[in-house]
């Protein structure tokens, strides 16, 4: 008897057993589970974690502002701003007040945001609301000789306008408003206030003395110079003072990031050679954790870098994209400046505008990686900075640290069933379906202990 003739060609020609076969019988070498979603994750890596007992971080801080310099101080909890009560009698109409209704009139003010060529006030219509401009430009624009616009002056972080609705009536706007920037202004109507002065009679008192005498000079300068000059007295007697502090300050309470791991006993019997599943299962899980640990203490409304940059360490590009001399005014706001950081293609959008100026960045060796730099301070990647539709992004510059007043880290260490500081997995039992459940849990938040250690350039172009 003959064996079968094959009537494939090719199945004729070969000699020996095929490779497809044999591998039914070979052992498979095999990776762990890879994640295309880890990132360098530098700002976990750079802050400083302090322990937090009680889950509060209280930053103490000096009161402190400054009255006569004309210009309004602001507080920003979160993306919550405020303007300090006392700061009020910078307005002309309140200078030399000094009583508790401050408090009640600045409780008045409502925050608004402008987008940039947003009209605020227009030329013409009845003006019955005050303007205070925390953050951001206000141009003022009037008609020209020929009909045509003409600026009359531009408004930054500080100062206002509309504040002689406090005692006038019936006046109408003889400019237009409009935000030149992104800004943040906040505002209050004429009755919204009168709801407080006609509750206080000090300050109605002040009010009326006010309209009744000759309007104070507008020149900040000259305001400086009568201040001096009141103040002086000629005599040598020994000054004395005292610190004061914030009566309210500011608490950070760690946040939490939790998520339930789950696992099948099957798999967990069965399948754990060679690589263990539960193993593989908690890094992936602990690494998107931390992925989004990140991300909070970046773009948090309440504690995230982002939105707790004092509004006087906000600083505009000049002409959009990113260059030396914009980093150079973000450097130049601090005492120091330990890191910046910014989207890889904001950094790839500086080294064009280097490039082109004939400036090529230097890089350092920063836990043994080089990174790009800029005046001897690393440019970090950090991708949770986020860039808007119209490919506008922020770079952040942050000091670090307790002892140099900067920004810190807040976790609590020491949780039950901890596998890394300050995250911790527990076994919460299998259930009727022989699925195995572990919690994973972090706690953590982020505080800025003086306005000055953290810094942000805005508006930064990263498409031209």
């Amino acid at each position: 008897m003959t064996e079968p003739v094959p009537t494939d060609p090719a199945e004729a020609a070969r000699l020996s057993l095929s490779t497809a076969a044999a591998r039914n019988l070979a052992t498979t070498t095999k990776s762990v589970p890879q994640s295309q979603e880890i990132t360098s994750r530098w700002l976990l890596r750079v802050l400083p974690w302090v322990q937090t007992a009680g889950g509060v971080y209280r930053v103490n801080r000096r009161l402190s502002y400054v009255l006569g310099d004309g210009l309004l101080t602001f507080t920003n909890t979160g993306s919550d701003v405020r303007v300090v009560p006392g700061e009020l009698a910078e307005l002309p109409a309140l200078r030399g007040y000094s009583g508790d209704a401050l408090t009640g009139l600045a409780d008045r003010f409502e925050q608004r945001e402008y987008a940039q060529g947003d009209v605020i006030a227009e030329s013409g219509a009845p003006a019955d609301t005050v303007y205070l401009v925390a953050h951001g430009k206000i141009g003022k624009f009037g008609a020209g000789e020929y009909g045509d616009e003409r600026s009359l002056g531009v408004l930054a972080d500080g100062e206002f306008f509309g504040d002689e609705v406090l005692t006038e009536t019936d006046v109408t706007w003889d400019y237009t408003a409009r935000a030149l920037t992104p800004a943040t202004v906040l505002v209050a109507t004429r009755d919204q206030l009168a709801e407080v002065v006609g509750r206080d009679e000090e300050l109605s008192s002040h009010l009326d003395d006010y309209r009744s005498r000759p309007r104070p000079s507008t020149n900040r300068q000259g305001e400086a110079e009568v201040a001096i000059s009141a103040g002086h007295s000629g005599e040598a007697d020994l000054p004395s003072t005292f610190v004061d502090y914030e009566l309210a300050p500011r608490e950070y309470e760690l946040s939490v990031a939790q998520t339930v791991l789950r696992i099948h006993s099957r798999v967990a019997d069965l399948y754990n050679e060679p690589q263990n599943q539960l193993e593989q299962q908690l890094r992936l899980t602990v690494e998107s954790l931390r992925e989004r640990q990140e991300h909070e203490l970046v773009n948090n409304p309440d504690f995230g870098l982002l939105h707790n940059v004092d509004l006087r360490q906000r600083i505009h590009t000049h002409s959009g994209p990113p260059t030396p001399d914009d980093l150079d005014e973000l450097l130049s706001r601090r005492r120091s400046t330990h890191f910046l950081f910014a989207h890889p293609k904001a950094i790839a959008a500086f080294g064009r505008q280097a490039t082109a100026a004939g400036i090529y960045p230097a890089t350092v060796l920063f836990h043994d990686q080089h990174v790009p730099a800029w005046r001897g301070v690393p440019i970090l990647p950090l991708s949770k900075i986020p860039i808007s539709d119209t490919g506008r992004t922020s770079i952040i510059a942050v000091r670090t640290g307790e002892e140099n007043q900067g920004v810190i880290g807040l976790n609590y260490k020491g949780l039950a069933d901890e596998i890394e500081p300050g995250l911790s997995v527990r076994f919460m039992g299998i259930s009727e379906k022989a699925i195995i459940s572990y919690l994973v849990t972090t706690y953590y938040s982020a505080a800025v202990l003086v306005p000055d250690a953290l810094g942000v350039l805005e508006n930064v172009e990263i498409g031209r």
